[in-house]
């Protein structure tokens, strides 16, 4: 198989690049690689693990996207690299040791990995073993299953002596901690009403949230943080700042200090980095197994090969390598967009270096309220958000991808058709 564009990773940088290029280019130019057969959008994943959204009904098949927008979707993980020759060949896909689609190798003139990334469990011992990170869809459900679990065993115990209740630890105070630990507050009441009466949700349901850095949000600025915490400590969530955790087991965490937390479910949300196969495809990778590249976005050393979002290393103009954001992939998937269009009308290239541009960062506290930044456009100019007009503008950046691989129309269908739905359906998913 031969692909004028080939992007590895459907996640939010990579999917919308390849529905727009494909959209300008035409059908049979670009083809799509991901290990999964439907997306997500990533920020969301924490209302999944919560129970709050249903993944059933968010996810968008990678397939009907591709019907849609005209590009090729190959279903199967990136297993090796051929940059010499230009080629990569994706892993096969078997179910139950039965093997339903075979090694395939695909050619390419253009290459763009946006492969995302994963935990850093930056050698915690135990970290791997008895945590579950929320990389993927998979991740999420996987802790919400056992969530459910472990309310119904608690429903059952609750008056026995001994350890009523459940104790949820979350490691890592950054949005992806924060956000998990208001929405499971808010789901762990909608779950007492739905068959849990016994269990009190303040009380029964211990949210215990860990943080190495001083405060929580450390990269955000302090105003936020602060407003966090407080809505944090309201919702009856134990925050501890400025706490190493040194080992996890299966059932505490423990901290410098000799100090340990009971912990039923332990969610690990301490860091990231790149996917670890990265290092095997004979690419420059630094430190944290990111792909080097230039201010162009392409791989040092591969003039047709690009990286983009979480798995790039990509330096701004203060020297600073870009943050694994949504709002970064978004605006480096719209600088190759503008690459490739170029290329293709047999235009000059772009001379100016991928800018990342700060337009703030907002946090979610359930379905009510929101916290964060919005940064202007003057230099160090930022209004401080809370409150439903937060949460409105938190909800438009989801639709705003939606927007980008669906367009307006199916956008608005589909808003329209969720809100209906979760009118008429439990507020958490009870199966």
């Amino acid at each position: 198989m031969q692909s004028k564009i080939v992007i590895v990773g459907g996640g939010a940088g990579g999917l919308e690049l390849a529905c727009k290029l494909s959209r300008k280019l035409g059908p049979g130019q670009v083809t799509l690689v991901d290990s999964r057969l439907y997306h997500i959008w990533k920020p969301s994943l924490h209302e999944v693990a919560a129970g709050t959204l249903d993944i059933h009904q968010e996810g968008l098949s990678y397939q009907m996207l591709a019907h849609d927008n005209g590009f090729t979707y190959v279903y199967g993980p990136l297993i090796a690299l051929d940059a010499a020759g230009s080629s990569l060949t994706v892993g096969a896909i078997g179910v139950d040791g039965e093997q339903l689609l075979p090694e395939r190798r695909i050619g390419y003139e253009q290459l763009v990995l946006a492969v995302g990334s994963t935990s850093n469990y930056f050698g915690v011992e135990g970290a791997r073993e008895h945590t579950i990170s929320l990389n993927a869809t998979e991740d999420a459900e996987r802790f919400r299953l056992t969530l459910l679990k472990l309310l119904a065993m608690a429903e059952q115990r609750q008056g026995d002596a001994g350890h009523p209740g459940v104790d949820i630890v979350i490691i890592g105070g950054g949005a992806t901690g924060v956000e998990l630990a208001a929405e499971l507050r808010e789901a762990s009441g909608v779950y007492a009403a739905y068959g849990f009466q016994n269990l009190n949700a303040i009380k029964d349901v211990r949210i215990t949230l860990l943080e190495g850095a001083p405060r929580i949000l450390a990269p955000l600025p302090e105003r936020v943080s602060a407003a966090a915490l407080r809505l944090l400590r309201q919702q009856g969530i134990t925050v501890a700042a400025d706490t190493r955790v040194t080992s996890i087991e299966a059932d505490k965490v423990n901290v410098a200090g000799g100090a340990s937390y009971a912990a039923d479910i332990c969610v690990w949300a301490a860091g990231i980095r790149a996917p670890e196969f990265l290092a095997t495809l004979g690419l420059p990778t630094n430190r944290a197994g990111q792909l080097e590249v230039t201010g162009m976005l392409n791989v040092q050393g591969h003039a047709n090969i690009y990286a983009l979002g979480d798995c790039a290393a990509c330096a701004g103009a203060d020297g600073r390598l870009v943050p694994p954001r949504a709002q970064a992939a978004h605006q480096q998937a719209d600088y190759l967009l503008k690459t490739f269009m170029l290329q293709a009308k047999g235009k000059p290239p772009q001379t100016k270096p991928y800018e990342y541009l700060d337009y703030g960062s907002l946090v979610s506290f359930g379905r009510t309220t929101s916290v964060g930044t919005l940064m202007g456009s003057l230099k160090g100019l930022s209004w401080f958000v809370e409150g439903f007009v937060a949460r409105m503008m938190y909800v438009s950046l989801h639709l705003m991808h939606h927007n980008a691989v669906l367009g307006s129309v199916r956008t608005a269908v589909m808003a329209m058709g969720r809100f209906l739905i979760k009118r008429s359906t439990p507020q958490v998913k009870l199966h």
